[in-house]
């Protein structure tokens, strides 16, 4: 075990400490000079765009929920109770996975292109509906961001679910159908229960993974309009790479991180008591 556990504190452990001594000093560059203790930290929460990009990062993961996490489940479901052309439909539902994730935010920022060049509102013209500001609406910008990283990565999540109902002993659907059961009860008594554990863990990586949503806003709007996009971990891009401020951008990382284990930590110690 001890060559994984050298590359794991060196790729993890080594990063984030080296993090939080850079987020406690001032530097030029990557060189640090004065220790400040906890002063960036006061910084960044004075920083009003801190607190609008920390509430927008909680909506992208509101809106994931809502969006995205029952699509996988949902697709999975519909493709088991298939009975011809699983294979084809399991190809369908991955292939966004295989696009370059730069490529597919190019692709949809063309498909809400403003005006009469997007090519949702080319679609539109032809019903009578006027072109539309998609990504310029504040109230749609996460909205659409969110059904963006749902096309691109719940065929993949899908597919662990097929794999996870493919376990699931044939007889129980078997006696299920001889007792009568409609294709939903079975659904409701036999497969839900049974990807209920997987489901659980699959949410708190979502959640840690859309916590962390950075280039999708980045590069539709670079976090507009008027910050209705930024999310936290661009805010970090932001202080390291436009401001060159690299203990802020630690600060900002230190933040992220903690957040992460203290709702990582809540999540467990509630899903374990409701178990026990």
């Amino acid at each position: 075990m001890l060559p994984a556990i050298l590359l794991f504190a060196f790729f993890v452990w080594e990063p984030i400490l080296e993090s939080v001594r850079l987020s406690m000093h001032s530097a030029k560059g990557f060189r640090t000079e004065e220790f400040v203790r906890f002063d960036n930290y006061i910084r960044l929460f004075q920083y009003p765009v801190f607190l609008k990009a920390l509430k927008n990062t909680v909506e992208y993961i509101f809106w994931s929920l809502i969006i995205g996490f029952f699509t996988p489940m949902i697709l999975a479901i519909l493709i088991t109770e298939t009975v011809h052309g699983k294979s084809f439909f399991k190809i369908g539902i991955y292939f966004p996975n295989i696009i370059p994730g730069l490529a597919t935010v190019l692709m949809w920022r063309y498909l809400f292109g403003e005006g009469k060049t997007g090519v949702i509102n080319i679609l539109l013209s032809y019903i009578g509906i006027e072109p539309q500001v998609w990504l310029n609406n504040t109230m749609l910008t996460i909205p659409l961001i969110t059904i963006i990283l749902t096309w691109k990565g719940a065929g993949a999540t899908a597919l662990i679910y097929i794999a996870n109902i493919s376990n699931i002993d044939p007889a129980l659907y078997e006696a299920a159908t001889i007792d009568g059961s409609s294709p939903l009860k079975r659904i409701r008594y036999i497969t839900l229960p049974s990807i209920f554990s997987l489901g659980k863990m699959m949410l708190i990586l979502q959640i840690i993974s859309v916590f962390q949503i950075l280039y999708e806003p980045l590069v539709l709007k670079n976090g507009g309009p008027n910050n209705a996009s930024i999310s936290i971990m661009m805010l970090v891009w932001n202080y390291a790479n436009r401001n060159m401020d690299y203990p802020m951008a630690a600060a900002t990382s230190v933040v992220i991180c903690v957040i992460l284990i203290i709702f990582s930590g809540l999540y467990f110690k509630l899903t374990k008591t409701k178990e026990a």
